[in-house]
């Protein structure tokens, strides 16, 4: 992904960004390392249409493409949902990573938040790119979704590009120092799976046979 970026600057945050909406595509680093080319700090220069640009110019290219890409493929993913429903996600979803389980949660999600869901979705991690197509299989009003993710993409271009300006220079010792957050939160599924796998093991193991007489 970062050499992706490197070689090809504004279009590939485009091009990640518009995949983000719908699949997890790492849109946290994508937009952090973008903004750490644009500082031009890095040894890469932020390509931007052929121009090589550093500044508060090329910041502003990669926040535009975050979002012009995001914004993109979030609409891809609600004209998805809208026109597919749910007997479309049951037969393809999981080529979305949608499966039944994410879909009713999904569901959950939309009857908790209401007209915020799609606003909430878009500032959180991970769940941002499972917002898109709920959203259109849902109903939610375009205008509405359009408005709400346009506000949360906005701003999640704009922190995160300049939380990679900042750093600048010091991206490698982010980026290496970030891996033992990933191992930190694999571990720590791995340990609720195990926890869960346990708790409904003894949980099957309490329920009394078909033909056992009531204590």
């Amino acid at each position: 992904m970062t050499s992706f970026l490197a070689h090809y600057g504004v279009v590939a945050v485009l091009v990640l960004m518009f995949v983000d909406a719908v699949f997890p595509a790492a849109s946290e680093l994508v937009m952090v390392y973008a903004g750490a080319l644009a500082s031009g700090a890095l040894t890469h220069r932020f390509d931007v249409l052929g121009w090589h640009a550093t500044g508060f110019g090329a910041y502003l290219a990669v926040v535009v493409a975050g979002v012009l890409g995001y914004q993109l493929g979030a609409n891809l993913g609600w004209w998805i949902g809208i026109r597919g429903g749910h007997p479309f996600l049951e037969r393809r979803g999981r080529l979305f990573h949608l499966t039944p389980a994410k879909l009713e949660r999904a569901e959950a999600w939309f009857q908790r938040f209401d007209a915020w869901a799609v606003l909430v979705g878009r500032i959180t991690p991970v769940a941002r790119s499972f917002v898109s197509i709920p959203a259109g299989v849902f109903e939610s009003p375009f205008g509405r979704y359009n408005a709400l993710t346009l506000l949360g993409n906005g701003a999640w271009c704009l922190v995160l590009a300049a939380v990679g300006w900042a750093l600048g220079a010091n991206w490698d010792t982010f980026h290496k120092d970030f891996r033992y957050v990933e191992v930190l939160v694999v571990l720590g599924i791995v340990a609720a799976a195990a926890y869960w796998l346990v708790r409904r093991r003894r949980a099957a193991a309490t329920i009394p046979a078909h033909g056992d007489p009531p204590r």
